[in-house]
């Protein structure tokens, strides 16, 4: 099985710089992964830095400045020079007659937007609008919905929020992010070998939505490194995640990303 990391930050300026992602991707057999601009980094130089640093191991989705009336040639300029997707929030709108003028941009240029922002906000009229009016977009929706956070509305039964979230996978062009287990469960005290008391049946409640084939995984590495580490959280769900097929399991690991990123 290939494995590819849809969702992971470099910075030297915060977290960790790529020879750090690098030695964690080696270590657990990862071949490729997708660099995700940081919410605080303007600059996405150091990222095309390290596309060519490391050919054939990285692709690239970076942000724009979107509140420039600038913001579609700033995203032009960037695809031009390596980037391979886009990053908003689910709020994301552009100054000027056309508010969604920057989503309208990466459906042009035929890149995926990845899409931050909550639960709630994923699960809203407004956020179904934007994916309702954009049909020939790719949208990458992060996190898992963003279901992270503990409390009963988040990760207990009946799951209404997230069920909420995972019917906009009537829209084919919706896709989502797998991430590990301690971004949304409970963790165990003292730590033990599985270190969870319970684990929410959300990644299988996407599955079920989507299908193996617009899920992917992602680390979230390096803030996975404060909750269950790189190596658990792709051992984890890797492990416990009761997949409906061999096949699924490889297309939610790897096959998923390829087929939106190109890793050249």
């Amino acid at each position: 099985m290939e494995i590819r990391d849809s969702h992971c930050h470099a910075t030297p300026r915060w977290g960790e710089p790529v020879e750090t992602l690098l030695g964690e991707m080696n270590r657990n057999g990862v071949s490729t992964a997708v660099l995700m601009q940081s919410s605080g980094e303007d600059d996405s130089t150091y990222m095309m830095e390290c596309k060519h640093r490391f050919p054939g191991r990285f692709s690239l989705v970076v942000r724009v400045l979107t509140e420039r009336a600038d913001a579609t040639e700033q995203l032009e300029r960037k695809v031009k020079e390596g980037a391979e997707g886009l990053r908003l929030t689910h709020t994301t709108r552009s100054p000027g007659k056309d508010p969604l003028a920057i989503w309208h941009k990466a459906a042009e240029l035929g890149i995926p937007v990845s899409v931050s922002g909550s639960l709630a906000g994923f699960g809203s009229p407004e956020f179904e609008g934007v994916v309702k009016e954009l049909g020939n977009l790719t949208i990458v929706m992060e996190h898992l919905g963003h279901s992270g956070g503990g409390g009963p509305d988040r990760t207990g039964p009946p799951y209404e929020p997230f069920r909420k979230v995972v019917e906009l996978a009537k829209y084919k062009n919706v896709f989502m992010k797998v991430p590990g287990f301690g971004e949304f469960a409970n963790v165990a005290r003292p730590f033990r070998n599985f270190p969870f008391d319970s684990v929410p049946p959300l990644i299988e409640m996407a599955i079920d939505a989507f299908g193996a084939r617009r899920l992917m995984w992602g680390s979230d590495f390096p803030p996975s490194a404060g909750r269950e580490g790189y190596r658990n959280a792709l051992r984890f769900p890797m492990e416990h995640v009761r997949f409906k097929s061999a096949d699924d399991k490889e297309w939610v690991f790897g096959k998923t990303a390829s087929t939106l990123w190109r890793f050249e």
